[in-house]
């Protein structure tokens, strides 16, 4: 089982430095998306892009906000509930400069949180209650950058998790520091662009449709092979694959044993990533 070191953990090394999805694994899969569900698109895009950096970009009609490793994708919902009390808590970016990312926070009046003893580690909460871990590392060579997305389930499920995103994804089992309390370790599988990092919860979470962190995407090559690779496997689709109109983009969705909704793409990135809106 390998051990990931916060250097390691920040550099993420399959990501490339342009705002780009990471190469994928053996598996053909690697980090893609997260979609939000949101009561006000605007505010979420201000967040994202004005003090987060992002950059917004087309697919055909979708827009997306793009980061190195990672798209934000937004959809204008009455959310059932913040990410809080989901299986999916929370996720992660690291950024270049931590200081100047917390003065310009605070600047932009947003609650921001340090919960653990390293000050190299805070959280800026979004509208909607959705929380962003963010770490510090000031040799990232982006000024951000995609990090992990954090699960939080009972104990005793956890290596199953772990088992079944390496079957199922190709992830690598192991184990990350954690930043905010140094010397505390965490179970994980990591995948090209992301952690996906496992805590215990002593109650068991609500499954992730209809939160404000609706579902988690990742990009896979050749959509349809995969697909019949899991279904080889017995895992059943909630939705089969399907061509989202006036794009190159198919799209299909499942849902993890643990209630985490998923959603697979091919060729989600813009063919050229042209940047129609940022920092605005």
């Amino acid at each position: 089982m390998r051990l990931r070191t916060f250097a390691a953990l920040t550099v993420l090394a399959a990501a490339p430095l342009l705002a780009q999805l990471a190469a994928p694994n053996a598996s053909g899969v690697s980090m893609g998306h997260v979609h939000l569900a949101v009561k006000d698109v605007q505010a979420q895009k201000h967040f994202w892009i004005d003090s987060m950096g992002g950059t917004l970009v087309k697919n055909g009609p979708l827009e997306l906000i793009q980061f190195p490793g990672v798209f934000i994708l937004l959809r204008q919902a009455d959310p059932t509930g913040p990410p809080a009390g989901s299986i999916v808590d929370h996720f992660g970016f690291v950024v270049k400069d931590m200081p100047g990312s917390i003065a310009k926070w605070k600047a932009n009046g947003l609650l921001v949180e340090q919960t653990g003893t390293n000050p190299n580690q805070s959280y800026v909460t979004a509208p909607d209650g959705i929380r962003l871990e963010v770490f510090g590392d000031p040799n990232l060579p982006v000024p951000v950058q995609m990090n992990h997305i954090h699960f939080f389930l009972p104990k005793q499920d956890i290596p199953a998790m772990q088992a079944w995103y390496a079957k199922t994804f190709g992830g690598v089992i192991g184990k990350r520091e954690s930043v905010a309390r140094p010397g505390n370790w965490m179970d994980c599988d990591d995948l090209p662009g992301v952690n996906l990092s496992m805590s215990v919860s002593e109650t068991k979470r609500a499954p992730t449709a209809g939160r404000s962190i609706d579902h988690i995407g990742f990009e896979v090559k050749n959509l349809d092979a995969f697909v019949k690779k899991l279904a080889d496997q017995g895992i059943k689709l909630d939705a089969a694959p399907r061509q989202i109109p006036n794009t190159n983009l198919k799209v299909a969705f499942l849902t993890d044993p643990w209630g985490t909704r998923i959603e697979l793409t091919e060729n989600l990135a813009p063919a050229q990533a042209t940047e129609s809106s940022a920092r605005r």
